[in-house]
């Protein structure tokens, strides 16, 4: 604790923007307010899996809502669980966190919880945590997520460190490399599919030199790496909320380690799924480190200016959500408690701005942070209700309760009657009937074989971006604002039309006569040369389910979707600018889309 802490003013003299990832805050030191009644009197925000508007966090009925919660670390630890089990039920703690008026937890973790064999240590099972006995960190994860959407609080995932050794300066080690990170990641994604509880992912905490923004080097960028994790994890769950956070240094100017967002202005973190970015900052006082800006004489009329240039700007001009994820203090000097007064002020209490504010997640719950302390004291039962207190003006709702915590379970139903309605070269359409749910169907998920190709709250989706002459095989699932996913429906195959020209001749397609499942089509061939022709041959692929059950006039061959017809000995030749026809009789199911004919001429 003392080389630590000696190490910290070494370097704070240096002016050097410090983690409070190293210092003992980080270490485990053993292996109701008045604004609580009035934070949970409107708890009717927050359903279902949650996404952006500018700065605001929407839920699924596009209500805003504020995170407003605490960290409760432990996973990331050697405990490879949360940390205060060894005192406290978890049920209790959390219950506990809902009634001081918190509504989310941000859950520290390293990737060494998903290796064979790691075990949760540090539990007491005695008359208390029974149900976790014998389980291992992820299924004790399992458990917190649930009871947490039971009680109506939210989870955001923490990848703290590769392993519990200790904060890495960038995304990979030499022992857990960019591979396996991403991986953790999307089976996590995986875990808690369809689990509202869960509403979104720290990708990784407190990058910091040599990590840079916008450098372009794929070694370090941590922005473009942000972008291949985030984009894994929307490949799994499009609708898990991606939080971002900074760096240490950018252009020269360095702040807090993972405070540093000064880049993203210029270079914005670009993701496959609109509106899931949120972007993160950590902000400490001087019991982490001692940074030049508190002993300015302005101080502390200079701090929302070194905020709004660091991160608070991104709110400010409406780019995106800022979510301060650590802030915290031991509240021992009467600069931190200033500091805080301020800091409070900049997130925009609640009662003025609602959920229009910044989010945040207090540094910690644990009291066994070295150098901030907790909002419980040593006994792991009593609230510091001073700290608790600065805390109050900026407290927020609870939320209505996740999918993971035995609200709402039931599924909507399966989407029927899939039908491709029109395919170009580079694209198909397909429609469904619309699904039923016992409380609301909020949108559909359309996968190309086992990839997500997009989300819609219609019946109708067009899948862009493909392959000519090119079968595709489509299902869709629905799901409701719990996040409650329907079965695959039936499979549809699209082939997408040939980019072969006309050549010669052009062909004419019409529907003459139809009814129910059935219809007659005419196809006029026009020879479009300056010589008659000695045959010709027209090919489509069919958008939908037709199938020809009678040809006149022409001979017709299919393969799969695609069809071919030739001319007849008697209407071979065309004379130039004149005509032939054939005609045909087919069934259909679902919609009944048009060709796209392609005429050629010998």
């Amino acid at each position: 604790m003392k080389g630590i802490r000696a190490l910290l003013g070494l370097l704070a003299a240096g002016a050097l923007a410090l983690s409070p990832a190293v210092t003992a805050r980080a270490v485990a030191s053993g292996s109701a307010s008045g604004s609580a009644s009035a934070a949970s009197a409107t708890a009717a925000a927050g359903a279902g899996y949650w996404h952006t508007s500018g700065r605001e966090i929407l839920d699924a009925n596009n209500q805003p809502v504020r995170i407003a919660g605490v960290n409760w670390f432990g996973f990331e630890t050697n405990n490879y669980v949360v940390h205060g089990l060894w005192s406290r039920d978890y049920k209790s703690m959390m219950d506990q966190m809902k009634s001081l008026g918190y509504n989310t937890i941000r859950l520290p973790y390293s990737d060494d919880i998903f290796k064979p064999g790691t075990a949760p240590n540090s539990i007491n099972f005695y008359q208390m945590n029974a149900d976790l006995q014998g389980l291992t960190s992820l299924q004790v994860m399992d458990k917190i997520v649930n009871y947490a959407g039971s009680i109506g609080l939210r989870v955001i995932l923490d990848r703290h460190r590769p392993d519990s050794s200790g904060q890495s300066a960038l995304w990979y080690t030499s022992s857990v490399p960019e591979s396996t990170w991403i991986s953790d990641l999307t089976a996590l994604a995986t875990r808690y599919q369809g689990n509202t509880a869960v509403v979104g992912i720290d990708l990784h905490n407190e990058p910091h030199d040599p990590a840079c923004w916008g450098c372009g080097d794929t070694t370090i960028d941590w922005r473009l790496a942000a972008q291949r994790a985030g984009n894994a994890v929307l490949g799994v769950n499009p609708h898990l909320l991606i939080f971002v956070e900074g760096v240490q240094t950018f252009n020269g100017s360095s702040y807090w380690w993972g405070g540093n967002l000064q880049g993203a202005g210029t270079y914005p973190v670009q993701l496959s799924v609109p509106n899931q970015l949120v972007y993160s900052a950590h902000d400490y006082a001087t019991s982490v480190a001692s940074q030049t800006w508190f002993s300015d004489p302005t101080f502390p009329a200079n701090m929302p200016g070194i905020w709004g240039k660091n991160w608070g700007y991104l709110f400010d001009s409406n780019t995106a959500p800022v979510w301060v994820g650590e802030f915290g203090t031991t509240l021992a000097s009467a600069t931190d408690q200033t500091w805080l007064r301020a800091l409070v002020q900049y997130l925009r209490p609640t009662a003025a701005n609602g959920a229009d504010s910044y989010q945040w997640t207090f540094w910690s719950w644990n009291p066994d942070s070295g150098d901030t302390g907790g909002i419980l004291e040593g006994d792991w039962q009593t609230v510091d209700t001073v700290k608790d207190g600065y805390l109050a003006s900026i407290k927020a709702p609870g939320f209505t309760g996740g999918s993971g915590g035995g609200t709402d379970t039931t599924p909507p139903s399966t989407p029927a009657n899939l039908a491709v309605t029109a395919t170009t070269a580079t694209s198909a359409t397909l429609s469904w009937t619309a699904s039923t749910d016992n409380v609301a169907v909020t949108g559909y998920n359309i996968y190309r074989g086992s990839t997500l190709a997009g989300t819609t709250a219609t019946t109708a989706f067009t899948d862009t971006g493909l392959t000519p002459s090119t079968a595709y095989t489509y299902t869709v699932k629905a799901f409701d604002a719990t996040g409650n996913q329907s079965t695959a429906s039936t499979p549809a195959t699209a082939t997408t039309q040939s980019t072969t020209s006309n050549t010669g001749c052009t062909a004419a397609y019409s529907v003459t006569n139809a009814w129910n499942n059935g219809f007659t089509a005419t196809v006029t061939v026009t020879n479009t040369g300056t010589a008659a022709t000695h045959t010709w041959k027209v090919t489509w692929t069919w958008p939908g389910s037709q199938q020809i059950t009678n040809t006149w006039n022409a001979i017709e061959s299919r393969t799969g979707q695609t069809e071919t017809f030739t001319a007849q000995s008697f209407n071979a030749a065309i004379p130039a600018g004149g005509t032939a026809s054939y005609g045909f009789q087919a069934s259909f199911s679902g919609a009944n889309p048009a060709p796209t004919p392609v005429c050629t001429a010998g």
